[in-house]
């Protein structure tokens, strides 16, 4: 028997199951409705989604606190050797200045998860809050001259953006907050073309879902009778888009309100940073098939066949057959 068997109860067993405590807690669930609300609030109107990172197709808040975070061990670096308190001063400053902003874009993402993410977001948030305070007061100190006390605030500080920096690593990484959602599925699918349906079994501008490969496809019908097809789990956070509203083009996540373009699945608005995957549809002798749309370096769907295809009005969302 190794020893990892014979000792299960090993420290990073212990963290993760104080990490999974807290996810169930749910004491501070008033608070979060409170606080959600709150942001949700916000007359943020278009800067939302730039705060959401939608133009840049992934979380801008993890970018944002490069800029506090690097100030800060920065300064710690520089406290370690004398005569630097000045340099080590103006990038406690700095990261305090940055440190709003990348705020508040964490804020506006952490408004459209799921309870359990929004419990380990707010003691995240929490310890980042304890950063700012250790390293304002590391600042005053340092300015009324008290260089000793603001190395020491310093590096208190630095302690809490650590604590910080691992439970997002937690939200990020082990309970996927601002992951893609849909990325698996052009991995998953199969190339070709599948049958999913007769066309009567398709209501106009009525969601309907449907499978191929064991992976959830939204099937939209125009009145016209133009068909859209696109991965039915949501980029934000798999909600089910076949229980969405169709309007103008578009379906609506039921979840978090994201919005899709049924033609291309591009996000034309958040809180998903993600489009979704789409597919080519025909009508082949009264059924819908459909195949996976593969995207090109420059984003476009095909290749040179199915661009001549879609001139003629054949392929994607036409009728073939």
């Amino acid at each position: 028997m190794s020893s990892t068997s014979r000792h299960p109860r090993t420290g990073r067993n212990r963290l993760l199951r104080l990490l999974d405590r807290l996810e169930r807690e749910p004491r501070a669930d008033a608070v979060i409705d409170a606080i959600r609300k709150g942001v949700q609030a916000l007359p943020l109107g278009e800067g939302r989604d730039l705060l959401h990172g939608r133009w840049l197709g992934h979380p801008v808040h993890p970018l944002m606190v490069q800029v506090p975070i690097g100030s800060w061990l920065s300064a710690a670096v520089l406290d370690l050797y004398p005569g630097r308190s000045r340099e080590a001063g103006l990038l406690v400053g700095v990261g305090l200045a940055s440190a709003a902003p990348a705020a508040l874009a964490g804020w506006v993402d952490w408004a459209e998860l799921h309870r359990q993410q929004q419990r380990v977001g707010l003691v995240h948030a929490l310890a980042n809050s304890a950063a700012v305070g250790l390293y304002a007061a590391s600042l005053g100190c340092r300015v009324r001259g008290r260089g000793a006390a603001g190395r020491t605030y310093g590096f208190l500080g630095l302690a809490a953006v650590a604590a910080g920096g691992m439970l997002g690593g937690h939200l990020a990484y082990r309970q996927a907050s601002g992951a893609n959602h849909a990325e698996e599925v052009p991995h998953v699918v199969t190339g070709g073309w599948h049958r999913i349906g007769a066309v009567a079994e398709f209501p106009a501008d009525r969601p309907v879902r449907r499978s191929v490969d064991d992976v959830p496809v939204l099937v939209v019908r125009e009145p016209g009778g133009a068909v859209h097809a696109l991965a039915e789990r949501c980029s934000h956070l798999a909600g089910p888009l076949s229980e969405g509203t169709v309007s103008d083009g578009c379906v609506r996540c039921p979840w978090h309100g994201s919005v899709f373009r049924l033609s291309d699945g591009w996000n034309v608005r958040g809180p998903a940073t993600a489009p979704q995957p789409a597919f080519d549809t025909r009508i082949t002798d009264g059924h819908v098939e459909i195949r996976l749309r593969r995207q090109d370096g420059d984003g476009q769907a095909g290749d040179a066949a199915e661009a001549g295809r879609r001139r003629t009005g054949t392929g994607a969302h036409g009728h073939d057959g």
